[in-house]
């Protein structure tokens, strides 16, 4: 490709909103252009780099054994009605009507399509088990799309659906799926990490991500310093922590304690000279229904965190928010006071899995300015107990005993066993071998391929622009001719870039400053550059190599097959 002819649009500022890196260089470097908040296009260069990853996608699902099917990004609502998501899936999910009123949705997932596909049509187990997969457009009405291709509102990403006769064979095929988008990624040569995660709005069992180590990383990501041990904070799990500070012990009994408002726990660690260990924290929230809102309690140890996606699954509510002060004492609470034990008798509250059977704690007495010392947790029911709390750099690793550590991420893919949820919300069923009908058994599995353009620059860029790896840069090679007006310099170029793979390869003839064609070859990141220059003439040119931008003097007659081999 002449650059001379290529349409890349580059920009030396780009757009006040963009922040982060992946966003302003894809901007600037003409790779896709904004038509509307979250809403972009792509241009020659970034529609290659889709394409590659597409292509990689591609080759190691099909070899894994999917099949490749194309469904409707608009889908008729019944379907969704029939799962129940269409109500409860929330605003980010963008419904229509048409002309005579019939209701669709723009598809953000196609659970409830694919099985509707399937559905009458494998009737008995000996049909299973089907792996349908698709790369195709998805929407999802964000509100507040940003951060470019890494949050936009439309997007392209491969989602798969396999149907089982068993959670065995589910379970086979989640753990396949894991080592094929292993292979995947590291196809495209990024830095990963597999890590649990929580099941969020698609639901489910088992989940995993797929994370790629980036520091503008949106997700906070639990590692493990010794063994492959890694999560999602809304999933990490630790040992039980413990503590060598000394217990208070006392009798059980109800003690006065004035309590100000603010930092109401460390008031009560100083007040009885006590570690916060040894202290029971009240988190209190609103939970959002379908049809009703709730003011629940959270309990969990005065020197941990609660963590909300843990909480919200515990109660199964739709969203947790802050409850205010008229809300909880409205519900028979007392704020800064409030404790698990003698709560009001309809009232709804969980416990810190790590609080079970503990003893010598201190807690709110559900009685302004008292709190109860000398608590043992014995006497709640094992459904109170769930684990809640927020994980931190520090902790100990639940697989090995080291200590685990926090880094950021960004998800680039998840897998889930669904189980029978959408099959049985849809009357999806077959004949298993005992001749009984039932469910199938579904798994889920998502790659964001669009997200995969930004994902790589946020990867790997520098001050300058986008560091491209030979796996997925739009040309590997940039022939720039320092002085269009020397006819050596042009001449030598030209018969160099014929000899070479068009595709790989972009020469750069345009009537330009040679420092403004340097410009682009650092802000488009193509892994390489070779500069015709005034060296020509004594027999060299120069070989850049963008990724530490050294550059090295070559003899014309010998450059011909370093740079065969670089492109190979």
């Amino acid at each position: 490709m002449r650059f001379s002819k290529l349409y890349a649009p580059t920009t030396k500022d780009a757009p006040k909103d963009a922040t982060l890196p992946s966003h302003k260089f894809l901007l600037r470097g003409g790779f896709v252009t904004q038509s509307g908040s979250g809403l972009y296009s792509f241009l020659p260069l970034g529609k290659i780099v889709l394409d590659k990853i597409r292509d990689v996608v591609k080759e190691e699902m099909d070899s894994s054994g999917a099949q490749e099917i194309q469904m409707g990004v608009v889908t008729n609502a019944d379907l969704w009605k029939q799962s129940g998501r269409y109500e409860i899936f929330g605003k980010e999910l963008c419904r229509l009507k048409d002309r005579k009123n019939n209701e669709f949705v723009l598809g953000p997932t196609h659970e409830e399509v694919v099985v509707d596909i399937v559905r009458n049509i494998l009737t008995s187990y000996k049909q299973l088990p089907l792996h349908l997969y698709q790369i195709t457009t998805k929407f999802r009405d964000e509100a507040r799309p940003r951060f470019g291709l890494l949050r936009g509102r439309e997007f392209i990403m491969k989602d798969g659906y396999s149907f089982h006769d068993s959670t065995q064979s589910l379970q086979e095929e989640f753990d396949h799926m894991e080592e094929t988008y292993r292979k995947i990624f590291t196809k495209l040569g990024l830095d990963f990490r597999v890590v649990d995660a929580d099941s969020g709005a698609i639901g489910g069992s088992g989940s995993k991500e797929f994370m790629v180590l980036a520091d503008n990383g949106e997700d906070d990501i639990v590692v493990c310093k010794s063994c492959e041990y890694a999560a999602n904070i809304e999933a990490a799990k630790r040992a039980k922590r413990m503590t060598d500070a000394e217990a208070p012990e006392a009798d059980f009994a109800k003690f006065y304690t004035p309590t100000p408002t603010k930092d109401s726990i460390r008031h009560i660690a100083e007040f009885f000279k006590i570690d916060e260990f040894y202290t029971i924290k009240s988190v209190i929230k609103k939970a959002i229904y379908k049809d009703e809102e709730k003011i629940i309690s959270f309990f969990v140890r005065g020197c941990d965190t609660l963590q909300e996606t843990k909480a919200q699954n515990a109660c199964g509510a739709l969203e947790l928010v802050d409850a205010s002060e008229e809300e909880v004492r409205a519900a028979g609470l007392n704020p800064g006071f409030c404790g698990p034990l003698r709560m009001p008798e309809d009232a709804e509250f969980y416990i810190d899995i790590e609080l079970k059977d503990e003893k010598n704690l201190i807690c709110g007495a559900n009685e302004e300015n008292y709190h109860f010392v000398g608590v043992s947790m014995f006497n709640f029911k094992d459904s109170r107990y769930k684990d809640l709390i927020q994980v931190s750099a520090g902790d100990i690793c639940p697989k090995c005993g080291a200590k685990l550590g926090i880094t950021k991420g960004i998800e680039v893919g998840h897998i889930f066993q669904l189980g029978q949820k959408y099959a049985a919300a849809m009357d999806a069923k077959f004949l298993d071998k005992n001749g009984k009908t039932q469910p199938f058994y579904m798994g889920c599995y998502g790659i964001g391929v669009s997200r995969l353009v930004a994902v790589m620059i946020e990867a790997s860029h520098d001050e300058k622009g986008c560091i491209w790896n030979k796996q997925t840069a739009p040309f590997l090679l940039d022939i720039i001719v320092s002085n269009i007006k020397d006819e050596e310099q042009s001449n030598f170029a030209n018969e160099l870039y014929g000899k070479l793979d068009g595709k790989k390869v972009l020469l750069d003839e345009r009537k330009e400053r040679f420092g403004f064609k340097m410009g682009d070859f650092e802000l488009l990141g193509f892994p390489y550059a070779l500069i015709v220059g005034k060296g020509l003439k004594e027999g060299t040119v120069e070989l850049v190599e963008r990724k530490t931008l050294k550059k090295t003097k070559v003899k014309k007659d010998e450059i011909l097959p370093l740079l065969e081999e670089l492109l190979s």
